[in-house]
């Protein structure tokens, strides 16, 4: 056991070395980057989906927008001061050579440095803890809904197996695991949103203008109304998973010779259901609880909280991609890839813990 879980901590840190180098290595290649997105804006040709809102500790004099000599390895350059390109590669650090950056990168993440935002101008930890109530709330949100309607339908799943109720509702939970949770949102937003048909709920934010105007209960039930949407778009398709675990769970718990002696027992369909098969059944969908969350928490979020206006963790790393703020980029991705490999340990250990019948230590990690 001790043994297991040392192999598995000392695992990831080449699996985070290996992450970074793979991303590091792909934005090198990528079109474009920090002092290209600049130009663009000194420029003038920075495109609303570009450079919009951000700002930059530069600008521009009539001297270094003026005639300038000499090539520049960026397009749209041409004419400034190569002087003032080389301060902005500096002020971005790309005046270093990219092993160096990279290795620099790795010294400053393992003590938890991610430096600052390059257009915003503040810690990129803060800019991230500004951020992550919207993406909790989400993802408490998202798991509590679906494991409190997933249990209880794979519970009748699978006391009704076979019947006409299981083959519609499987049919029916197959196909909104099949559609992504963004279309869902669409949809909602053209029926209830007033995009169409009806204007049942606010299309953006977590709350009304006017919400710290209202009374307590006023205030829960505008956050309810803002957050329905959203939450119930992006848990539709998590539905699946947890549906046919528990009725797999429970179709093997009363197969097994205990259920039958305790039926010949004379005890009562419902006592050999919820006292006897939902303790044991139950032990597998509760173990997968922890990476359930982290999976609320990050998946789909990020197209959801665009569609939605939502300020979270998702669509801060959808801006930083298309902004190219990379301190925001690789910090947001050294702290979901870190939190996806504790917590796939947490979910081992608590397998281990429930049935310890599980083990892990036999096999190869």
């Amino acid at each position: 056991m001790i043994g297991y879980v040392i192999r598995r901590i000392l695992l990831i840190f080449p699996t985070i070395f290996g992450i970074l180098l793979i991303s590091f290595i792909i934005v090198q290649f990528a079109p474009g980057g920090p002092v290209q997105r600049v130009i663009a804006q000194l420029r003038g040709t920075a495109t609303a989906t570009g450079l919009g809102g951000a700002t930059s500790d530069f600008g521009a004099s009539s001297t270094q927008l003026g005639a300038g000599g000499g090539t520049s390895p960026y397009r749209g350059a041409q004419g400034l001061d190569p002087a003032f390109i080389k301060q902005l590669e500096v002020q971005f650090g790309f005046d270093k050579p990219a092993p160096e950056r990279f290795f620099k990168l790795l010294r400053d993440y393992a003590t938890f440095d991610f430096g600052k935002s390059y257009f915003r101008d503040i810690p990129v930890l803060q800019l991230i803890a500004e951020k992550l109530p919207v993406s909790i709330t989400l993802g408490l949100w998202m798991t509590l809904l679906y494991y409190c309607i997933s249990i209880p339908l794979g519970i009748g799943k699978a006391v009704r197996d076979g019947s006409r109720f299981d083959v519609w509702t499987s049919a029916v939970v197959v196909v909104g695991y099949a559609i992504p949770s963004f279309v869902f949102a669409i949809l909602f937003i053209v029926l209830f949103a007033g995009g169409t048909f009806w204007k049942i709920f606010p299309l953006r934010g977590l709350h009304s203008e006017d919400w710290q105007t209202l009374s307590l209960g006023a205030q829960v039930t505008d956050y309810l109304w803002h957050i329905a949407l959203p939450v119930t778009a992006m848990s539709l398709g998590a539905f699946a998973t947890t549906t046919l675990l528990t009725k797999n769970s429970f179709l093997d718990e009363i197969r097994k010779q205990y259920v039958l002696t305790a039926r010949m027992k004379g005890l009562s369909e419902r006592r050999v259901l919820y006292g006897h098969v939902f303790r044991n059944a139950m032990l597998l969908v509760i173990a997968a609880f922890p990476s359930a969350f982290i999976h609320s928490f990050f998946t789909g979020a990020l197209l959801i909280e665009s569609i939605f206006s939502l300020d979270g963790l998702g669509y801060l790393s959808f801006e930083s991609i298309r902004n190219r703020d990379y301190p925001v980029v690789f910090a947001t991705l050294y702290i979901f890839s870190l939190l996806g490999l504790i917590v796939n340990l947490i979910s081992d250990l608590t397998y281990m813990w429930i049935d310890p019948r599980i083990d892990f230590e036999t096999r190869e990690v």
